[in-house]
């Protein structure tokens, strides 16, 4: 039976040098997180020992941790991600639904590409948070507002990233689909879908960043749930371990969504991995 090369190389690897690889792979992330706590303890030390700022002394490490694991056993924090879940995956999904088939139109298209790029532009510099006035007017519910200013911030990435992935593709790729009778669904399908997959991921990493970071303030328009309303309520009565805890559950959100579409983006690229 014949072995692959990489199984080959795994065998021959000795044991320290695989100690050694685990280490460098595992060993940076470790100093980066402890580098970032111990400066969130030392903040936290010198606001609990400054009297002018004891009141925040809620941000330090330990009382935050406490009320997490409060929180996390109370079932707060999931009342409070829900609502905000829902908002986040209905404005992305609004987004990606306008923003792929423009992004197509952009990228396959020169007239249509010349023709926008001013107007895009222009809107892209738009602050997303200045739409809240026509938001309010636009839509009858609170949700509304929020999902329609979540998608108008998290669109651009997505329309960039498939007009620029498609703008990469070798025309000789569309000459052959047609000389093989490809009609444009196949075209679709077989050529710029696979083709464009990387890039299309890599503009929704992007725009779920974005929307992840417009979601905080965009609650604070008039609704009773979700993380920014939590994060608003917390300040309002001072509950600063609170307020801190549930910075925590939007960083790890936040975290774990970027690494599961880095992971997905890995798997559909065409780059060989060792």
């Amino acid at each position: 039976m014949s072995l692959t090369l990489s199984s080959a190389r795994r065998i021959a690897t000795p044991p320290r040098a695989i100690v050694r690889r685990i280490g460098a792979r595992i060993g940076a992330p470790l100093a980066g997180i402890s580098a970032l706590f111990a400066v969130w303890a030392l903040a936290g030390f010198m606001l609990s020992h400054n009297p002018g700022a004891a009141a925040f002394a809620g941000f330090a490490p330990a009382p935050a941790l406490t009320r997490l694991a409060a929180m996390l056993r109370d079932g707060s924090v999931f009342r409070a991600v829900t609502p905000s879940a829902l908002r986040v995956g209905a404005g992305l999904a609004f987004a990606i639904a306008i923003g792929a088939p423009i992004g197509v139109l952009v990228g396959h298209h020169r007239f249509f590409r010349e023709a926008s790029h001013i107007p895009f532009q222009f809107l892209r510099m738009v602050s997303p948070l200045a739409w809240m006035p026509v938001a309010i007017l636009l839509f009858p519910s609170w949700d509304g507002a929020i999902i329609f200013l979540i998608a108008a911030a998290s669109i651009w990435p997505i329309i960039f990233a498939v007009a620029s992935g498609l703008r990469k593709l070798d025309p000789d790729w569309f000459k052959v689909a047609r000389n093989l009778g490809a009609n444009p669904r196949h075209v679709l399908t077989s050529v710029i879908i696979p083709a464009t997959a990387q890039d299309f991921l890599t503009g929704v990493r992007l725009a779920v960043g974005v929307a992840w970071i417009v979601l905080v303030p965009a609650e604070y328009l008039g609704v009773t749930s979700g993380l920014g309303y939590a994060i608003n309520d917390a300040r309002d009565t001072l509950e600063y371990d609170r307020l801190a805890a549930f910075v925590l559950v939007i960083g790890a959100i936040g975290f774990l969504l970027d690494w599961l579409l880095l992971a997905l983006i890995e798997r559909v690229s065409w780059t060989p991995r060792d």
